[in-house]
């Protein structure tokens, strides 16, 4: 009987217990993690509900959603019961809800402290398995131009080649740059190839007369900031 019981369809369930029904009756948060992400999957299999198989997901990542909305398509196909279609909308959806917490605060359109460039390149260099190189384009009095990927690489490098940082400054007509890039591990200490990189670039960027305002490390809940370190 247990296991006749345990193998039931969502469809099978009491109408309040239905995840899609509980959200419509008694609102959205009274549904847990498992039951909203049973929603996006829409359907079990033969043997495994759509909540026990969200339930499996959840328990894969000790139950941590920002460990879930890390995942790629690719890591999530590899649960029996998820094919791509549905692995896709669980990393859409997690992904609106990461951009809704972007939006919460005011767009910066001027840097005046390591904190402003965080906030505009953290959306960008965030819940990565891999490392980014980015940098932020600032015109006169530090008004924000645009962000720029100059490279991607492993996890535990990537190259920035200074010629296409200064290429891509000068066709934006820049007269600053924040120099920014994750590390996926989630250390915040700089590697001596970034300290060197770093000067590297300064040095180019006197010659053309661009300052380079900060270089910022970015990991998933934290920042360093060169700049307020004085390793400018």
């Amino acid at each position: 009987m247990d296991n006749y019981e345990a193998s039931l369809s969502i469809k099978a369930w009491a109408e309040e217990d239905r995840p899609r029904e509980k959200l419509v009756g008694q609102g959205r948060r009274t549904l847990t993690d498992a039951e909203l992400i049973a929603i996006l999957i829409g359907s079990g299999s033969r043997n495994e509900s759509a909540v026990e198989l969200s339930k499996r997901i959840l328990h894969h990542y000790k139950n941590d959603l920002n460990a879930v909305g890390k995942a790629s398509v690719s890591d999530l196909c590899k649960f029996k019961g998820i094919g791509e279609a549905k692995a896709i909308s669980i990393v859409a959806a997690l992904e609106l809800g990461r951009r809704r917490d972007d939006t919460d605060e005011k767009a910066v359109e001027r840097i005046t402290c390591s904190r402003d460039a965080y906030k505009i390149l953290y959306p960008l260099l965030a819940d990565l398995n891999h490392e980014e190189f980015w940098i932020l384009l600032m015109a006169q009095s530090n008004k924000v131009i645009g962000t720029h990927l100059v490279s991607k690489g492993g996890m535990a490098a990537t190259i920035a080649d200074p010629k296409i940082i200064f290429k891509i400054a000068i066709e934006h007509n820049a007269s600053s740059i924040i120099l920014a890039h994750n590390h996926p591990s989630g250390s915040l200490k700089p590697s001596q190839q970034d300290i060197d990189l770093t000067k590297k670039i300064t040095a180019g960027a006197r010659l053309l007369e661009i300052k380079i305002f900060d270089h910022i490390i970015i990991t998933d809940d934290a920042y360093f900031s060169f700049g307020d370190e004085d390793l400018m």
